[in-house]
């Protein structure tokens, strides 16, 4: 494996995912005023189940997608800061692409808290179209989707 594929994580990976998804979201904490929801997943369920996809070794970043009938969720993606620009995360999008296509899932589905300005700026530059706003108990969101047709 080179550094730059994108791989199944294993069990072993666990540490590193949640070390990565925790630098990557914890500066959020303050401007959201709660912790980011993927900082409290349960990342070992996660892999054992196989949602979750990492890149680097050691891991720099990673995905956590399920699928569902008419999409695939794009439920976390986590770059650590030091790996900022290194076209990680644009990897890790276009694995989520190509992982749709392969399911053969016609859309890609995600959403961001409304006050992480930075993906508001990220997704529409991928192909992703806004398709609402909801409040979902502590959390303000924008929906998003990418139609792979």
């Amino acid at each position: 494996m080179t550094n730059d594929e994108i791989r199944p994580a294993r069990n072993a990976d666990v540490p590193a995912v949640k070390a990565v998804t925790d630098a990557a979201y914890h500066h959020y904490i303050e401007r959201i005023g709660v912790v980011p929801q993927p900082m409290e997943a349960d990342h070992g369920a996660n892999v054992a189940a196989g949602r979750v996809f990492v890149v680097g070794e050691p891991v720099i970043g990673l995905v956590v997608v399920e699928a569902y009938e008419d999409h695939l969720f794009l439920d976390s993606i986590a770059v650590h800061p030091d790996a900022h620009g290194t076209g990680a995360g644009r990897r890790l999008l276009e694995f989520v692409d190509a992982r749709a296509r392969a399911l053969g899932l016609p859309e890609v589905r995600l959403y961001t808290n409304a006050l992480m300005w930075e993906n508001q700026k990220i997704y529409p530059r991928f192909g992703y179209e806004v398709v609402e706003r909801r409040v979902d108990g502590p959390y303000d969101r924008i929906h998003y989707r990418k139609r792979l047709v």
